[in-house]
């Protein structure tokens, strides 16, 4: 009987290979020795030598593109000093072409749909305004020993330091905040918000568990601007980090909801309530927007902020739970919006909404591996994908927005 040795640690080593088709992750892929290479900092097709990083045994490894031995059309040289091998882990696709950090994660998004929902879909990755430096208005840094703020290195602990500003940052936003010299192992969550005031709030460090984030400029309120509302709320709650998003999410949901005068509409995930401000205005007075959020500050500021719609309802809670309760029972939406985390909202989730029969489902995503086996599940419950847009809402970086619009299959009687 033959025993099959596992393969040795390859942490270290290095090997000349050719970067194959790209892979959700920000990476693309290569084979050495019949074993899978994830190789950041590289472009399909590309000839470079590549170093392990981390390796835990089994049929995969990760590794950085060290040297390019023979460069894509679609290479350029990245605009900040730190995106390289070893470097900042924030960005992804600095070496790329904006064009082609697109097409990359049109690649993945169809790649996706393909092999977990068993779909052929064709996909475009559309731009939104402003290019692919400046547009990052939320960033959280960390202090390394020496009380220097910085980025995580892609998969570690370790603090890059950022002296000369971070390229995808909005700009002012870090000025104050890489001048100074700050508590070791604290995190540092930044804010500029649509007003243009900057908030900055220290955390301490995790081992220091009796102390308090403290508030270093600006407030604990943001305001931000979308679908033709002022919003204030929570400075460090979830609101999208480009400044088109909202706005352009905002756009797509009302197009595709649809919702009817005096319907019902659910919003699901609905955070502050972005969503159902536009579906409100589509139902009107007479009609009826459900918004369903497990953050309790959430939930204030939506409800403070929609004041003025009272078709408008919230309930706190986690979406299964909520959908599960005894008073919603008979509550029949003729549309659901959900824009669920990054994990997706899940086999309970979605059988809770198809088991409702709205006449359509509008699906926000982060993820596009989530989206892809959040369709396949709405479709072994009859919902089949009619339309998909995705948008560069995270430039330089791997992740991708999509939107998804499903319906009852025509084959299911």
């Amino acid at each position: 009987m033959t025993e099959h040795a596992e393969p040795a640690d390859w942490t270290g080593r290095r090997f000349e290979v050719t970067a194959g088709p790209v892979a959700h992750g920000g990476h693309c892929v290569a084979r050495v020795s019949g074993r899978v290479v994830f190789v950041r900092h590289a472009l399909p097709s590309e000839r470079v030598l590549a170093e392990v990083t981390e390796d835990h045994g089994g049929s995969y490894c990760r590794a950085d593109a060290v040297r390019v031995l023979a460069a894509a059309p679609d290479r350029v040289d990245p605009p900040c000093p730190v995106a390289r091998p070893g470097g900042c882990g924030g960005c992804d696709w600095q070496h790329a072409s904006a064009a082609a950090q697109r097409e990359l994660k049109a690649v993945v998004v169809a790649e996706q749909l393909r092999r977990l929902a068993g779909l052929e879909w064709p996909v475009r990755v559309e731009p939104l305004p402003g290019g692919v430096l400046g547009w990052r208005t939320r960033v959280r840094l960390v202090v390394d020993g020496h009380g220097r703020p910085g980025f995580r290195a892609h998969r570690s602990h370790r603090v890059v330091p950022v002296p000369g500003g971070c390229p995808i940052t909005v700009p002012g936003a870090l000025d104050g905040v890489l001048a100074g010299t700050w508590r070791p192992g604290a995190e540092l969550e930044v804010v500029r918000d649509a007003a243009g005031e900057v908030h900055v709030t220290e955390l301490p460090p995790a081992r220091d568990r009796r102390a308090r984030p403290r508030r270093v400029a600006g407030s604990d309120v943001v305001t931000e601007r979308a679908a033709g509302r002022e919003w204030r709320l929570a400075t460090h709650g979830f609101w999208q980090v480009h400044p088109a998003a909202a706005d352009t999410l905002a756009a797509v949901v009302g197009e595709w909801a649809a919702a009817p005068g005096g319907g019902v509409a659910w919003d699901l995930y609905g955070g502050v309530g972005l969503f159902a401000a536009v579906l409100a205005d589509q139902v009107g007075a007479d009609g009826s927007v459900l918004v369903v959020e497990a953050s309790r500050r959430a939930v204030a500021d939506g409800a403070a902020n929609l004041a003025d719609l009272p078709q408008v309802r919230f309930a706190t809670g986690p979406v299964d739970r909520v959908l599960a309760r005894p008073d919603l029972a008979g509550e029949r939406p003729d549309v659901v919006v959900l824009d669920p985390p990054r994990k997706g909202a899940g086999r309970a989730v979605v059988g809770a909404i198809a088991g409702r029969a709205p006449a359509r489902v509008v699906y926000v995503a982060c993820d596009p591996a989530a989206l892809a086996r959040d369709v396949a599940l709405f479709a072994g419950h009859g919902y089949a994908l009619t339309a998909v847009r995705a948008f560069d809402a995270f430039p330089m970086t791997h992740h991708v927005e999509s939107v998804a619009l499903l319906a009852p299959s025509p084959d299911v009687n």
